[in-house]
């Protein structure tokens, strides 16, 4: 693992919020600023915050800070998906889309418990 790229949850992540910005670009314009607004910042975050991490990997406990927010963002962009398809999608719930954030969810929080019991300050990545 030479770059945080190389970790498969930035990858998830990356690509979900993509997913993310074109479900929201498509609803209502007020909805657009407000709700979409809000679930495009919590998605992107946990990519962010991997990434911010990753470049902190050298000091364990801040690699652990950085994706406990990134699993707090994806709890929080779960949350949001599901106030938008109760209000949006009834026809169409967004549950894949929800559903890959769960699994994402498990995947960062196993990555915290791999970073806790087996880290090493003298890591080179």
């Amino acid at each position: 693992m030479s770059s945080y790229n190389d970790l498969e949850i930035y990858k998830l992540s990356y690509q979900y919020a993509l997913d993310v910005h074109e479900i929201t670009m498509k609803l209502p314009p007020y909805e657009n600023y407000e709700q979409g607004s809000q679930v495009r910042r919590s998605s992107k975050s946990i990519k962010d915050n991997i990434a911010e991490g990753y470049g902190r990997r050298r000091y364990k406990a801040e690699f652990i800070r950085f994706l406990i927010y990134a699993h707090a963002s994806c709890d929080e962009t779960i949350s949001q998906l599901n106030m938008i398809s109760e209000i949006y999608y009834k026809d169409n719930p967004l549950t894949d889309l929800m559903e890959k954030y769960n699994q994402l969810g498990g995947k960062i929080n196993n990555f915290i418990k791999y970073v806790e019991n087996n880290w090493k300050i003298h890591n080179k990545i």
